[in-house]
């Protein structure tokens, strides 16, 4: 079973990635591919996030629910 990367890992790599396909000697098949594989480390970064929301609900869950309140930032 392979790990998946951290979301630090993720987010740094998306850095990368926006910067490459800014750069204007790109050529189109390379940023199809960055791009497609941007979407894939976006994906992983969502999950990332949508489990330490889970995680923060269930441990103010079990904390009774009194003091940590938490805000969807979708919104």
């Amino acid at each position: 079973m392979t790990s998946r990367p951290s979301l630090q890992a993720e987010l740094e790599r998306l850095e990368e990635i926006v910067r490459a396909l800014e750069a204007d000697e790109l050529d189109l098949d390379r940023a199809l591919g960055l791009f497609e594989e941007g979407i894939a480390r976006l994906r992983g970064a969502r999950e990332h996030l949508a489990a330490a929301e889970l995680r923060l609900r269930q441990l103010g869950d079990a904390a009774g629910g009194g003091g940590a309140e938490v805000v969807d930032l979708d919104r």
